[in-house]
């Protein structure tokens, strides 16, 4: 029988965190501590803190009785309007975790840390693809590096170990994230249908056929638990993705015709712009549907549809690295999308 570990999770209602809660929730041998500004509901497994990470002396006294913990599994993002801004917030709330917790856990085996494309200048302009985690890196200011280098400096003379997961854009259903395509795409189709309009790809014509790889939240949450378990993967990046590559021009009429909806040719529309004024819409098409009554803002990412949609260079990695060494989980994109309607459709976020 394994021996019991305790996880804390850090960024524990973002779509990362609350996916890699159930999947730990499910396992047997896992106590789950969650930590986010919001804190939570407390399961039979879970119990949540609410903190503010970047309050030194507030994260010491909510964290200072955690001396059972044994994985800290790191999925706290703070955004920021400049790539350079990014840096101090995020690097900040990682350092306060960390030092705190490796002062008073001795039994501290692993800290895990989550990234991104960023580490190979993808949200700059076209990368070397397909990306991989021994290629060169760029000039910061990159707050995932600032991350991965202090926990490298940190645990030399250690006996913990780190992983560093490093997914593509990560779908799943949790709101109120500044990073939820689906919800994106979901309430972007649902208003077009409401005002009888045409299912049309709102980012740059360049973007519309080029190969792109997208990252289940639940893969994403066995890959992580994976390395952090697994001696082979200490203090190694890992590429995790669903596996295969999509095109939007060969997938987006598929979503139109999921929502039941016509498609139009392309048109270059900045979601920020074009959706600001349709909290309104939302609102009658939740008294019209009976809809669960979240706000507009926590279903409306609209920058990071933005971001995405702009992509008009291949956007993918090499993910061989995890599978060479024994995680072989795979997830088929586009039903994958397909699921995540259905889950939005079933919780009485979108209409059904």
């Amino acid at each position: 029988m394994n021996k019991s570990k305790t996880a804390l999770v850090v960024g524990a209602s973002g779509i990362i965190g609350s996916n890699l809660i159930s999947h730990l929730e499910h396992l047997e041998d896992w106590d789950i501590i969650g930590l986010s500004r919001r804190g939570g509901h407390d399961t039979g497994k879970t119990r949540y803190i609410a903190v503010d990470l970047r309050n030194a002396a507030e994260t010491k006294e909510k964290l200072s009785a955690l001396t059972g913990v044994t994985h800290i599994f790191y999925a706290a993002y703070q955004d920021k309007s400049t790539w350079a801004a990014l840096v101090a917030p995020n690097l900040e709330m990682l350092i306060n975790v960390v030092n705190i917790i490796e002062s008073i856990a001795e039994d501290l085996q692993h800290i895990s840390l989550m990234q991104g494309y960023k580490v190979y200048g993808a949200h700059y302009g076209p990368f070397k693809t397909p990306a991989k985690e021994t290629d060169g890196g760029h000039m910061p200011p990159e707050f995932n590096v600032a991350q991965q280098q202090f926990l490298e400096a940190t645990q030399k003379g250690k006996k913990w170990n780190w992983s560093a997961l490093r997914p593509s854009v990560v779908a799943g259903t949790a709101l109120g994230n500044p990073m939820n395509l689906i919800s994106v795409i979901a309430v972007y189709a649902s208003i077009s249908k409401e005002l009888g309009l045409p299912l049309r790809f709102p980012g740059k014509s360049g973007a519309y056929d080029k190969l792109l790889d997208i990252t289940d939240a639940r893969l994403l949450a066995k890959a992580t638990v994976w390395a952090a378990t697994n001696p082979i993967c200490a203090n190694q990046a890992f590429n995790i993705t669903n596996g295969d590559l999509i095109r939007w021009n060969d997938i987006w009429p598929k979503i139109a015709a999921y929502f039941k909806m016509d498609t139009a040719p392309p048109l270059q529309m900045p979601l920020q712009t074009i959706m600001a004024d349709k909290s309104v819409i939302w609102s009658q098409l939740q008294e019209k549907y009976n809809l669960v009554k979240c706000s507009y803002e926590e279903v409306s990412s609209w920058a990071f549809g933005d971001f995405v949609f702009s992509w008009d260079y291949d956007f993918f990695s090499d993910g061989s690295k995890a599978r060479r060494m024994g995680f072989h989980e795979y997830i088929d994109t586009e039903k994958m999308l397909f699921d995540l309607f259905d889950e939005l459709k079933s919780k009485k976020v979108i209409p059904n």
